[in-house]
């Protein structure tokens, strides 16, 4: 569990103040994709209960432990049946025979899935498709209209992945092509025709939030330069972080958005 990880998971949980709860960049229909997600399930575990679908990605010896941390460390379910029994009567009963069938299947970690992914192998438009995770099969209502089936996200997690030069490319462009399968963000075209057009294309831009912990400065320096071709970048505020991630914490977190004037 890298250091970073369990004060991410606690900024992502804060969603009376956190910006991408606010600002509906994150709500109860969205799809979140973690790369390098590691063993320890933290971040799915906090973001699966408020959203529709968590996504989680590492290299495939991650698999297992991730399961058996998720398993390990799932909430109990609120929607038990012994949680909530019906009152005495012939419609309760009935009641709780409908329910007992839905309730038996459904676990608190049902909507995290893990998928093996290479950054330099691996296709990110194939990846919804391959999890069965198409608009129709997670009910997305807003693509009932026969637009094609969207197969991007709606928010890119990676927390402590920068680390390593020789994996900064890959991890940038794995990044930009996720972004690709979403509309590009746009802010000089007016607000308006913005919302207009995004109403019609029913998807939002995807937007990438990337937390690491301090080490090397030519490596961080090289992510920046290589991010900054192909992303619009901001490092968040430290008054929107808190103090255990603001200046001094050793830690860094930025917020992308994918250019409309990608040079690459």
């Amino acid at each position: 569990l890298w250091k970073i990880t369990p004060l991410i998971a606690e900024w992502l949980s804060t969603s009376t103040k956190n910006p991408l709860w606010t600002n509906s960049i994150l709500d109860h229909t969205s799809t979140v994709l973690e790369l390098g997600c590691g063993i320890s399930s933290l971040l799915a575990l906090t973001l699966a209960p408020s959203i529709r679908h968590y996504v989680a990605t590492d290299q495939e010896y991650v698999r297992r432990l991730l399961r058996e941390n998720l398993d390990e460390n799932a909430p109990s379910s609120s929607s038990s049946p012994s949680s909530s029994s019906p009152r005495i009567g012939s419609k309760g009963r009935q009641r709780r025979q409908k329910q007992l069938p839905q309730q038996q299947q459904r676990s608190p970690t049902s909507n995290i899935t893990f998928a093996a992914l290479d950054w330099e192998t691996d296709i990110p438009a194939s990846l919804k498709q391959s999890l069965e995770l198409s608009p129709r099969s997670t009910g997305d209502e807003e693509n009932e209209d026969g637009d094609e089936e969207d197969q991007g996200f709606d928010v890119l997690l990676s927390c402590d992945c920068i680390y390593n030069e020789a994996l900064i490319a890959p991890f940038v462009r794995t990044c930009a092509d996720f972004c690709r399968l979403r509309p590009t963000y746009t802010p000089d075209e007016d607000q308006d025709q913005q919302k207009n057009q995004q109403s019609k294309r029913k998807r939002k831009p995807t937007v990438c939030i990337v937390a690491q912990q301090q080490r090397m400065p030519d490596v961080f320096e090289t992510w920046l330069r290589e991010t900054m071709r192909v992303f619009r970048v901001w490092r968040v505020a430290d008054e929107v972080m808190g103090g255990k991630l603001g200046v001094g914490s050793g830690y860094l977190v930025h917020v992308l958005v994918l250019r409309d004037d990608q040079g690459c």
